[in-house]
């Protein structure tokens, strides 16, 4: 069962508003193309008629000498003059000579630091080290994306290959000897295409057997029985966007960094491995966790399908109490079976936050704030996390170093406890850690 959700980044009545100011933009950039292709049409026939006059000048020129001279010298005259009229006819009119096999405006870029890596020979060590992942998992990556990213190679130039269309989204385009516009064009062709063939295969709600799996490994690591995913709610920078800037202003982070901060949220669910299995990206970062939460198809499914009846989806402090969501305990002053709850949900929830710290550790484009159009963020975000999933499938190491810690301030709901059956096996589980024990002593 295919588990990810991808929304547009603006609500409905906000994406209207978008789409009315795009289309008024649009506008202006017709009338301002129109005018510029108007300037460039007169100047490009001003250069090709100013050619033509310079051809002539030439012309009269060279049969002014051939007249003065032998005959054998004026032949000589003319073929040094045909050559040079058509190098300068060339320079000025923009057209190139007919066996020069590449076009003017392709740009003759460096493919020495790509072409290093490519060999086969290049050290395991070393490539994992630039691309984050081993050979094996980027030639898998690349293999089943083939068919939706190749491409065929044109009479202008040939096709960017397969393997160097994938790279890109970890390194920068100058490494690669790709434009900048070429490397946003491709990184989003990959995301997208990642998205359709990837992501159906590699981010799935884990059926009957994996979730018995789950919740066993769960419950050793942790004592609380039927936990089957541990959930986090995290915010990724964003450059502040033209519409519904208020709603995408991060109070926290821009309180805690002293500086003006905007993001917007990516809400996961995550198996002991690190492995996402529910996704919901793109709420604007003023929204808290539990708002996030009740727009998510999880949040649907599970209150009104029945997904997880019986089970439980570790949440933190932000999260509400529900039938399905188990929560610490947030009030003041708690007992020690509390405090002993406490403890041992944090184990769980130390699961997600790990998982988002090496996301964000492999992609450190995640950390910064990002020039991606605000429609495709949740397209290449998703990207990420599933090939996130892709190398902690394929247990793919990771240096230490690397490792980002997880920091989002998590806001009180309103309404924290909504379930009275919820609070009560809540507490019989608390007792059961405490009493049984199944629970450290480090809150005391």
């Amino acid at each position: 069962m295919k588990a990810a959700v991808f929304r547009k980044a603006i609500e409905d009545e906000e994406e209207e508003e978008e789409e009315e100011v795009c289309n008024v933009f649009d506008g202006e950039v017709d009338s301002q193309t129109q005018t510029t292709s108007y300037h460039d049409t007169k100047t490009n026939l001003k250069g090709f008629f100013t050619s033509l006059l310079s051809m002539e000048e030439h012309g009269q020129e060279a049969r002014k000498r051939s007249r003065t001279k032998s005959e054998e010298e004026n032949g000589d005259i003319n073929r040094k003059k045909s050559r040079a009229v058509a190098s300068e006819s060339s320079h000025v009119t923009g057209s190139e000579p007919v066996n020069q096999q590449r076009r003017l405006w392709v740009k003759d870029r460096s493919r020495a630091w790509w072409e290093e890596r490519s060999r086969s020979d290049y050290p395991e060590e070393d490539f994992r080290r630039a691309f984050r992942m081993s050979k094996s998992t980027f030639e898998l990556i690349c293999d089943e994306l083939n068919s939706a990213v190749a491409k065929e190679d044109t009479a202008l130039r040939n096709a960017i290959p397969v393997r160097q269309r994938v790279a890109p989204l970890r390194l920068v385009s100058k490494k690669f000897g790709l434009g900048i516009s070429t490397c946003h064009k491709l990184v989003l062709e990959v995301c997208k295409a990642i998205k359709e063939v990837l992501m159906p295969k590699y981010l799935q709600w884990p059926d009957d057997e994996s979730l018995r799996n789950i919740r066993e490994t769960y419950e050793s690591i942790s004592g609380i029985p039927n936990v089957v995913g541990s959930m986090y709610t995290t915010h990724i920078p964003i450059i502040a966007p033209k519409i519904s800037v208020a709603s995408y202003f991060n109070k926290r982070h821009t309180e805690r960094n002293q500086k003006t901060s905007y993001s917007i949220t990516i809400q996961a669910v995550v198996n002991p491995r690190g492995v996402f299995t529910d996704l919901c990206i793109g709420w604007p970062g003023s929204m808290p966790d539990d708002k996030v939460l009740e727009k998510s198809l999880l949040y649907q499914r599970a209150n009104n399908g029945g997904l997880l009846k019986g089970l439980w989806v570790a949440g933190g402090a932000g999260h509400p109490l529900l039938d399905w969501v188990l929560v610490p305990y947030t009030q003041q002053n708690l007992t020690w079976t509390q405090h002993a709850f406490n403890e041992k949900m944090s184990e769980v929830q130390r699961v997600a936050k790990e998982a988002f710290g090496r996301l964000k550790g492999r992609w450190a484009c995640l950390q910064k704030r990002t020039e991606v159009k605000l429609q495709d963020l949740p397209t290449v975000l998703g990207a990420c996390c599933v090939l996130h999933n892709i190398c902690e499938i394929r247990e793919e190491k990771m240096e230490a170093e690397l490792m980002v810690e997880v920091v989002d301030d998590e806001v009180l709901p309103e309404n924290a406890l909504r379930s009275v059956d919820a609070m009560k096996a809540r507490d019989n589980i608390s007792h059961n850690l405490l009493h049984h024990g199944l629970a450290g002593t480090s809150f005391l």
